[in-house]
């Protein structure tokens, strides 16, 4: 009898530590979920999002030279058909500055407005350009500044007629590229094995070795000062701002699962959210200490891109299959 007891105990300890295992690698489940679903007329996989300087007044651009336009605050969505010939286009980046506007697309493609998106011009680029335009930021009144895939930058402040290059070197082709509000940028390569940064008055990029074994997925600039990264295997980190060079211990926002992480967007200095595979929406309303998953995005069936907030109260999700979420500051939790 004694040996049944031991054994039913040593039973009971192990299905214990095994459910706070599994507990403990599942996020806890977010109170409210401030996204909803917005039915788009297309099935082809997002790219970007911006608004002109009305914001009520918006566009998004995709594959299959896709570019939507909404007038309603991102409500609705329509179509718009552009004059491009019989080429496809794979658009990457779209940039507004009041009325002023660029998209910029694969293969190499440029585009500019300055009446909000009624109308778009086609800026020639020299055949001598490293890679295809890959994004773009409008600065200014006839200045914007673009990157390419494979890490070249370069400004102009006369509507595309000239660029200057800003660094002599581009870094190699890029997984992913990202710019600081005050111009600084930060990119993976292709492979995921090295990042380079760079930002202005030097001459060249950077090359840093990536700090863990893990593979680089995604990187970029918060609002509070740190760098972060994406790793594979769900793997997220954060720069330490008082040292150069230095990261804080790897985590993962939810252990359990195999999802990838692809990115991640401040909505303040305090609260993040990081979006994957699979409808994988997870949230930090502590600076990235703690995570919580908004479950009711689970059954959505895409994998999520990209998250832009154009204010802390104006936000979006983008995904494959024309799949977009639209941040509803109402929803939050008192």
């Amino acid at each position: 009898m004694s040996y049944f007891v031991r054994t039913l105990k040593q039973i009971v300890i192990v299905l214990a530590v095994t459910f706070i295992c599994i507990s403990c690698g599942y996020a806890q489940q977010l109170s409210y979920n401030p996204w909803q679903v917005v039915p788009l007329p297309t099935d082809s996989t997002l790219q970007d999002v911006a608004f002109t300087g009305d914001p009520s007044h918006g566009w998004i651009v995709g594959t299959n030279s896709t570019i939507l336009e909404t007038t309603d605050g991102g409500k609705t969505w329509q179509e718009r058909k552009l004059e491009l010939g019989d080429q496809s286009y794979r658009f990457t980046a779209i940039s507004f500055s009041g009325d002023e506007g660029w998209v910029t697309g694969e293969p190499g493609i440029l585009l500019h407005t300055t009446d909000s998106g009624s109308s778009w011009s086609r800026i020639p680029l020299s055949e001598k350009l490293p890679g295809s335009p890959n994004t773009i930021v409008a600065l200014g009144p006839k200045s914007a500044e673009m990157s390419t895939t494979v890490g070249a930058i370069y400004q102009t402040k006369d509507s595309g007629q000239t660029w200057k290059a800003m660094v002599e070197e581009a870094v190699g082709v890029v997984r992913n590229i990202s710019r600081s509000d005050d111009g600084k940028y930060v990119a993976v390569s292709a492979r995921g094995n090295f990042y380079s940064t760079w930002e202005p008055g030097q001459n060249a990029w950077v090359q840093h070795q990536r700090n863990s074994s893990k593979r680089l997925q995604s990187m970029g600039f918060g609002k509070d000062g740190r760098l972060w990264l994406l790793a594979r295997g769900g793997q997220l980190q954060f720069s330490n701002p008082e040292e150069a060079e230095a990261w804080d211990k790897p985590q993962n926002p939810e252990f359990s699962t195999s999802w990838g992480l692809l990115d991640l967007a401040y909505r303040t200095p305090e609260e993040i959210w990081v979006a994957g595979g699979s409808g994988n929406l997870l949230c930090s309303l502590d600076g990235g200490k703690t995570w919580q998953k908004d479950r009711a995005i689970e059954d959505v069936p895409s994998n999520l891109y990209k998250i832009v907030f154009l204010t802390p109260e104006q936000g979006f999700i983008i995904g494959q299959k024309g799949v977009l979420l639209k941040y509803e500051p109402t929803a939050q939790a008192a």
